[in-house]
């Protein structure tokens, strides 16, 4: 396998998982438990096919897919958030959702095939020896999923906003007994994460496989979830579980290629089983940074 030609497949293999579970984690960060980003994964790739194909421009696909995204989290926002329902149920009837409104709305662009974003050829960095198309001839998601790392990161760390979000997040109590809103904290944070979990699926459906096809997010949205407890909630940890998961996607797609005498079932479940040894490990070890109020439901007259 060429070194060169496996680094940048990761690249592309692993930014619709970092780009779903770095929203995640900012919801999580702000004490709210969605297990809905497979459904707003595969909405976000149908609505980001069907706005591509309608527009002929890939940017608009993007744009449609996280606004889909944002407006099928706001749903769960509602319900968890105002009406107070169970976070866990809530996810996962929106994953349940998600599946079948795209199977519908995705049975009439069945066999077509969308524009897809070219690869940026950056100046003097792309014509390096190696490093160029290694890790500088790229298309623009995969650059402005790694900004969003960083950007992400910064937030939290350094700005007033990030520090109120994280105080939602550790006590939600304490936060709203000094004046801030927690709903409506919550509410951004979850709109931001449908956002992202929307883009990563319009990647899939507009970079990696140019086409629609049913359930064509294949689980990517659980492992989102996963990784962002394998990064115990931090930004950089989550860069990091994304491409370990996609290193081993690619690794088992080339093995496959190469005509390895393992059975084809076993290399498929490979990335899916490593996780889930991953996240055994990492129990047995105990979960360490989760936010102290995640997942518990906030009354306002407490």
């Amino acid at each position: 396998m060429d070194p060169v030609l496996l680094v940048a497949s990761i690249m592309v293999s692993a930014t619709p998982i970092l780009l779903a579970a770095l929203g995640e984690m900012v919801v999580e960060k702000a004490g709210v438990l969605n297990l809905g980003v497979e459904g707003m994964m595969i909405t976000g790739a149908v609505m980001g096919f069907a706005v591509a194909v309608g527009s002929g421009s890939p940017l608009l696909g993007f744009a449609g897919a996280a606004l889909a995204g944002a407006v099928l989290s706001l749903s769960f926002g509602l319900l968890t958030q105002y009406l107070l329902s169970n976070q866990v149920a809530t996810g996962l009837g929106l994953t349940l959702v998600g599946l079948g409104l795209s199977a519908l709305i995705g049975s009439s662009f069945e066999g077509l095939r969308a524009p897809s974003l070219p690869k940026l050829d950056l100046p003097l960095l792309g014509d390096l020896p190696v490093l160029g198309p290694m890790l500088f001839r790229h298309d623009i998601m995969v650059y402005v999923s790694l900004a969003l790392v960083a950007a992400v990161w910064a937030f939290l760390k350094f700005t007033r906003a990030g520090l109120i979000l994280r105080a939602v997040g550790e006590n939600h109590d304490s936060a709203h007994a000094l004046g801030y809103r927690v709903v409506h904290v919550r509410l951004a944070a979850i709109a931001f994460g449908g956002a992202c979990a929307g883009l990563g699926g319009a990647y899939v459906s507009l970079v990696r496989v140019p086409q629609w096809t049913e359930g064509m997010t294949a689980g990517a949205g659980w492992i989102a979830l996963a990784i962002v407890v394998f990064a115990s909630w931090r930004a950089f940890g989550v860069l990091l579980g994304a491409y370990l998961f996609g290193g081993v996607s690619v690794l088992q797609l080339n093995l496959q290629a190469a005509g390895t005498t393992v059975p084809v079932e076993l290399l498929s479940m490979s990335p899916y089983l490593i996780t889930i040894i991953v996240l055994v490990i990492i129990s047995a070890r105990g979960v360490h940074g989760a936010p102290g109020s995640l997942g518990r439901p906030f009354h306002a007259a407490a």
